[in-house]
C-alpha cells in the first residue's frame, strides 16, 4: 500500500445517515486518499466532501462511483480488491435487515480476508483505522499463499 490509499467506502440504506456522519467527522484524513464507493453511497460521500471542503476552503477528492450494490456494485468492488486496487474498505452494512444481495455481500467481505484488506463494519472499527499511525503511511501487507489451496482443488478433479 501506498501512503496514498484507496479506500472503498459502503453503506447499506439504514446505514447511510451513519456512514456521513463519519465521513463528515473524519473528512480531513478522507481527503487525502483516493475513494471508491457504491452507487448513491458514492454521491452522499461527494456530496458531504465538496461541503466540508467548501467551509474549509479545501479540495475535494475524486470519489470513483460505481454501481449500486444490489446491481453489481459489490462485485464491481470485489475485482478492484482482487487487481489489488483497493486498500481499505469501510462498509457499513446492516445486520438487522436482510439484503437481496446477501451473497454479494458475503462474497466481499470473503475476499477482504483472502486479501488482507483492513475492513471496518462499524463506526470504532472505522475511527480505529482512520486514527492508526498507518493510514497514511506505506504499509506492505502480508499475503497468505494460496496456491496449495488451488493445487488441492485440481487434484481432486
Amino acid at each position: 500500500m501506498k501512503k496514498k490509499k484507496n479506500i472503498a467506502i459502503v453503506a447499506h440504506d439504514n446505514r447511510k445517515k451513519d456512514i456521513i456522519e463519519w465521513v463528515n467527522y473524519n473528512w480531513k484524513e478522507l481527503i487525502l486518499h483516493n475513494l471508491i464507493c457504491t452507487g448513491t453511497t458514492g454521491k452522499l460521500v461527494e456530496e458531504a466532501l465538496i461541503e466540508k471542503c467548501r467551509e474549509n476552503d479545501a479540495v475535494p477528492p475524486t470519489v470513483t462511483r460505481l454501481k449500486s450494490g444490489p446491481l453489481g456494485g459489490d462485485q464491481q468492488l470485489g475485482s478492484l480488491i482482487v487487481e489489488g486496487l483497493v486498500d481499505i474498505l469501510i462498509f457499513f452494512w446492516d445486520p438487522m435487515q436482510p439484503q437481496p444481495h446477501d451473497v454479494d455481500v458475503k462474497a466481499l467481505l470473503r475476499i477482504t480476508v483472502l486479501y488482507n484488506i483492513p475492513t471496518a463494519s462499524n463506526r470504532s472499527t472505522a475511527d480505529f483505522i482512520v486514527s492508526s499511525s498507518l493510514f497514511h503511511e506505506k504499509y506492505d501487507p502480508i499475503l497468505k499463499d494460496y496456491t496449495s489451496y488451488m493445487k488441492r482443488d485440481v487434484d481432486m478433479n
